[in-house]
């Protein structure tokens, strides 16, 4: 069933298909497969990594969420019939942080299931069988539209406490210069910037101590509540003024935790839903 890439041509409209441009080589978007059948995913995956893609999979909703979160993806083409929890109940939960395209790949095809998933957050919609050139060609419209808010999607530097968190230098200085601290800079622990980072990246939004505990550690470590607590307990330490009381990484007592920002320092981008476009058709996949 899976359609083989075929070599590259001249106008093959793949990223980097005629080598790289006069600024060198780009850097290979991220896409986020989730599909449970193991065919399509196979033609998927040859097929977006002959045209440079860099492709990640996730057989359930619940380990979409965690690779979205520990390893946030430029698309995510998503089914709707995954075995563990609705399509529409993953796209609900990444639209509470993830802002990027999302291309709903689906054997449902009634008007209610297109117009619920778009409603949801869906970018696009495209069904089974359907043609490959087809989906590749609306994932690259997806993409292009989503490079139109380039400038947007730049996070912003968060400032919590006395400290600057730039998650874009990946690191943390002082907010405001002074003789004794002018240049100072902190450093955090690959796992404390982890969670610095799903926070910073939903300010204001709770994020579940479950949905944290895997994206950092991954799958089978739900329960570790207290691998959060004392971690949250160093970062509040380093970070805060006062990490008794702490203003801007707060608990959620039994739900889990949340970066309140300062008004007018929130880092996220609007969403942006996309038109469908129409093209011709070739080979069909089931």
């Amino acid at each position: 069933m899976a359609e083989l890439a075929s070599a590259s041509r001249p106008g093959d409209p793949r990223p980097g298909a005629e080598g790289p441009g006069p600024s060198g080589a780009r850097q290979p978007k991220g896409i986020l497969i989730v599909e449970d059948e193991a065919e399509l995913v196979r033609a998927l995956r040859i097929n977006l990594r002959a045209r440079q893609y860099e492709v990640r999979t996730a057989g359930t909703g619940r380990e979409a969420l965690a690779v979205a979160a520990s390893h946030p993806p430029e698309a995510i083409i998503l089914d709707l019939g995954l075995p563990d929890i609705d399509g529409i109940e993953v796209i609900i939960e990444l639209r509470r942080w993830y802002h990027a395209p999302i291309i709903v790949l689906s054997g449902r095809t009634s008007p209610g299931d297109k117009i619920g998933a778009l409603d949801v957050g869906a970018d696009d919609y495209v069904t089974k069988p359907f043609a490959m050139a087809e989906l590749l060609a609306r994932l690259r419209a997806a993409l292009r539209r989503d490079e139109g808010d380039a400038s947007l999607s730049q996070p912003r530097p968060a400032v919590i406490g006395q400290w600057l968190v730039d998650l874009g230098a990946h690191q943390v200085r002082r907010a405001a210069a002074d003789e004794a601290g002018e240049g100072e800079t902190l450093r955090l622990t690959p796992t404390e910037w982890r969670i610095v980072e799903i926070l910073l990246r939903r300010p204001g939004q709770l994020v579940g101590s479950a949905q944290l505990l895997t994206a950092v550690w991954g799958p089978g470590f739900q329960r570790r509540t207290n691998y959060l607590r004392f971690h949250m307990a160093r970062l509040r330490h380093k970070l805060e003024d006062d990490p008794a009381r702490p203003r801007h990484l707060l608990t959620e007592p039994g739900m889990g935790y949340r970066y309140q920002p300062l008004a007018g320092s929130g880092i996220l981008r609007p969403v942006r839903l996309a038109d469908p476009i129409r093209t011709g058709s070739d080979r069909q996949y089931e």
